[in-house]
């Protein structure tokens, strides 16, 4: 079987990239030349069976939902349906990082129901089955393989947590040290064995494993800044020249490669880390956790991660994991998932926007004429959340009325309207302008 980016190297457009170009809007071609060069990836593992959603440059931004149960709260059917509210609220992609026990039953499952990319993160199978340092190098690969067997799209692997880089960050005065749960298990393993890290000793081996499946990589961030005191420090940037050297060597060998971004940084500071990512990575997209742009908003950082997602996205970024109420609190609830997901497709939108995607600012366009029209129906078909935005306008004192509840007699488009645009007029601009919402409202998957 051939990798996506071995059928684009060839010139083949696949029927993956002919759905991503369709629901873009832009040329296969287009996509077929950025899988090529790395700066698109398409993680589709053929066993996993869903529309094909590609992440890159000239893409819109793509937003990822985790969820997973935890040994301390392991109900399935919640996860189930956090995953449902995910994908009807738009994300593109579910990451599982379940914790404890039946962990491949949980998977299963999920991939099942899953209509949207899912990934991994395998070191919390071989962390929650054994104690946090006990495990084998064989484990560990066993896991791995067993994952893409199963169908996984793209799997996070701290493969740039080394030796070397953790010695650099502990050079460091870092506040909070390491804040990535697999990047603490990895440098826990190293300090009790004194091996070296084997997804980076054993990197070829690795990438055997996923290119047998198309398993794209998602070479994570075991050394991010969880504190914006700590961002962009040595150890980070060490880790991250390693994630560059192991993108040139994963797409030689044949599979598809993205790179995880950083955590907490002040907003000053994250074009460069977009940019740094992308000089040192060869283009390779780029998938950010936020990035939070304050320390202080626990029960708010939806908002927090949204900032900092918004000024990722239109500096370059092209994937945005989403942050919701309950970070750092607790295991987000289904309402949580929802406000998230939400948030952070509002950031990747208002990037998108900054950025000039194909049909980002169209469908900004089509919203605005609907409310020229004051058409509540249609504004409520093209909102990122149709039925609070329905619940809101219709549970008010105005819900049945033409104008709300803001202004009410003295709305300013109603008064606009009757001075400056005669009735039939309006109309028939109306009808015409409807016609033109089609491309748009494609577009915005809604």
């Amino acid at each position: 079987m051939s990798t996506q980016i071995e059928c684009a190297r060839r010139g083949e457009i696949t029927p993956e990239m002919r759905a991503v170009a369709e629901d873009e809007g832009v040329a296969a071609e287009l996509v077929r030349d950025g899988v090529a060069r790395g700066t698109i990836v398409i993680p589709h593992n053929p066993r996993h069976r869903f529309r094909a959603i590609g992440v890159g440059k000239g893409l819109s931004t793509k937003v990822n939902a985790n969820i997973g149960a935890s040994s301390l709260h392991g109900l399935l059917t919640e996860e189930i349906d956090k995953l449902r509210i995910a994908i009807r609220a738009g994300a593109h992609s579910v990451m599982d990082l379940s914790t404890g026990r039946d962990l491949d039953a949980i998977r299963e499952r999920l991939l099942a129901e899953c209509s949207v990319i899912l990934g991994t993160v395998p070191i919390y199978q071989v962390a929650s089955e054994e104690t946090i340092v006990k495990w084998t190098a064989a484990e560990l690969f066993a896991a791995i393989e067993k994952q893409a067997k199963q169908g996984v799209d793209f799997m996070t692997l701290h493969a740039g947590v080394t030796r070397e880089s953790v010695r650099m960050l502990r050079t460091q005065d870092r506040v909070e040290g390491i804040v990535s749960r697999g990047g603490s298990i990895h440098a826990a393993w190293m300090a009790r064995t004194g091996q070296e890290n084997p997804l980076y000793e054993r990197f070829d081996e690795l990438c055997d494993i996923l290119r047998e499946h198309d398993v794209t990589f998602s070479l994570g961030d075991g050394l991010r800044p969880g504190a914006l005191a700590d961002a962009n420090d040595r150890g980070q940037i060490a880790e991250l020249l390693v994630l560059g050297d192991l993108t040139k060597r994963a797409r030689a060998r044949g599979c598809q490669v993205m790179i995880e971004g950083p955590g907490h940084v002040p907003i000053d500071k994250i074009q460069a880390a977009v940019e740094l990512e992308k000089s040192v990575c060869d283009g390779a997209p780029l998938y950010v956790l936020g990035p939070l742009t304050t320390d202080v908003a626990p029960g708010y950082d939806h908002i927090t991660g949204a900032i900092g997602g918004a000024i990722a996205s239109a500096a370059g970024a092209d994937f945005l994991c989403y942050v919701t109420p309950a970070e750092h609190l607790r295991l987000p609830d289904k309402q949580d998932v929802l406000d998230g997901v939400i948030a952070t497709r509002i950031a990747a939108h208002s990037g998108d926007i900054g950025k000039k995607v194909p049909r980002a600012r169209a469908w900004d366009d089509a919203m605005s004429r609907y409310r020229k029209a004051l058409d509540w129906p249609g504004m409520y078909r093209l909102a990122m959340d149709p039925e609070k935005a329905r619940r809101y306008k219709e549970e008010s004192e105005a819900g049945g009325k033409a104008v709300c509840s803001m202004c009410g007699s003295l709305c300013s488009i109603n008064i606009d309207n009757h001075t400056h645009r005669p009735e039939s007029v309006a109309a028939s601009q109306d009808v015409a302008g409807r016609r033109a919402f089609t491309d748009a409202e494609m577009a915005a998957g809604v």
